[in-house]
């Protein structure tokens, strides 16, 4: 077996930031994930026993002093964090692989501290397993690549401002083929700033980037001592209380960013750098930010919108030109830079579905996506924020 996670660092960055949050604010909450593909007609229960031994070579590695090392050059990450992460290593009791007549299934349950760095492992594991029985010229794939520099490229020559980061870990083609794309990237493209894979941020010097993520949400649903209609606001307290100013791009959808938007008050909307955009119409939500900033009197130029929703880069561009002197633009891509190499990629998340034994969920502005599945607890969420999609507007 060649193992396919080689490093702890092989993650998005925002694992850690969101580590040191969960260390310091949230050390005790239990969760359960649940892996989903939504790829249809496509059954994967048949990767079962090397996903099974993958998860076995992962869970025997823990950080070096060199990787250690790095992480503690990063300003933002505390001192007893680094302390607490030389002792990190999965746990494989805490994991388990199903095939169900075909279908594969994958649960993660346990302390959130200790589970919630399964995520994109796993993604990254099932995804490069998959796409490791297809086909792939790889002429195609290196020219899709110099393609997509190339255009972005042109466009920072016309004068559209915009800086772009790969998103890819979890959606990539294999972890060779996005060192392959990420060094391409960095040595090439003017707009690129950063990869959210730490690991590469390391091998090429470059910046680690990421924030929060959907989970956040997900356990402050389920904590004892604040109501749901709370959760919002508990995950913007303790984000800025933790960093302090520092990684500041707030994501903006896991009730609908309508809710967002009343939470999402002058106090965070100076604190905050920007939002990102996950879900519904990408034009109407950048609309609707520059709009809700200019009520609150301050300059939406000031401010950064960060769309990170299926991007391929014609569409980067195009969001770009329209969002041009309106508001700071960049781009997290995924998908379209790290397996854009002529094969079929699959589409699937890994999620939290309970925390502390409590359903939760995201309920975002793309109503497909809800894992949830207690439909009463899903009509109180709706209830409790007024939920309503931006598409439905």
């Amino acid at each position: 077996m060649r193992p396919i996670i080689t490093s702890l660092l092989d993650t998005d960055f925002y694992k850690f930031s969101m580590g040191q949050c969960y260390l310091h604010r949230f050390p005790n909450e239990q969760a359960r994930w649940e892996f989903k593909s939504r790829t249809k007609g496509v059954k994967l229960g048949y990767l079962k026993p090397e996903i099974d031994e993958q998860l076995d070579y992962l869970c025997q590695l823990k950080l070096t002093q060199d990787e250690l090392d790095y992480l503690s050059t990063i300003p933002w990450l505390s001192k007893d964090y680094i302390e607490w992460l030389e002792d990190l290593q999965l746990k494989r009791k805490y994991i388990t692989v199903t095939d169900n007549d075909g279908e594969l299934e994958i649960v993660a349950e346990g302390p959130q501290l200790k589970v919630f760095w399964f995520e994109i492992f796993v993604l990254e594991i099932v995804q490069e397993l998959y796409m490791g029985d297809q086909e792939i010229d790889i002429r195609v794939a290196k020219k899709n690549l110099q393609d997509v520099i190339d255009k972005f490229n042109a466009a920072t020559d016309a004068g559209i401002k915009f800086t772009l980061a790969d998103f890819g870990a979890r959606r990539r083609y294999s972890k060779l083929w996005q060192y392959k794309v990420v060094k391409e990237f960095a040595k090439q493209c003017k707009a690129f700033v950063g990869t959210s894979n730490v690991w590469l941020a390391k091998e090429f010097g470059i910046k680690p980037i990421g924030t929060f993520a959907h989970e956040m949400y997900a356990i402050a649903q389920g904590l004892e001592n604040v109501p749901v209609r709370q959760a919002q606001k508990a995950v913007l307290d303790a984000w800025t209380q933790e960093y302090r100013g520092d990684l500041g791009i707030a994501l903006s959808d896991n009730f609908g960013f309508n809710a967002f938007l009343k939470d999402f008050d002058k106090f965070y909307a100076k604190l905050f750098d920007g939002c990102r955009h996950d879900s519904g119409d990408p034009y109407k939500w950048g609309d609707m930010l520059i709009a809700h900033y200019k009520k609150l009197g301050i300059d939406p130029m000031t401010k950064t919108g960060c769309w990170s929703d299926s991007l391929d880069v014609d569409k980067a561009i195009d969001i770009a030109k329209y969002f041009d002197g309106k508001i700071k633009v960049s781009f997290g891509i995924g998908t379209f830079l790290t397996n854009n190499v002529g094969g079929k990629p699959l589409s699937m998340v890994m999620k939290v579905v309970e925390t502390n034994g409590k359903p939760v969920v995201k309920l975002s502005d793309a109503p497909g996506k809800i894992m949830c599945k207690d439909e009463d607890y899903i009509n109180y969420v709706k209830k409790v924020y007024e939920y309503k999609s931006i598409d439905e507007e």
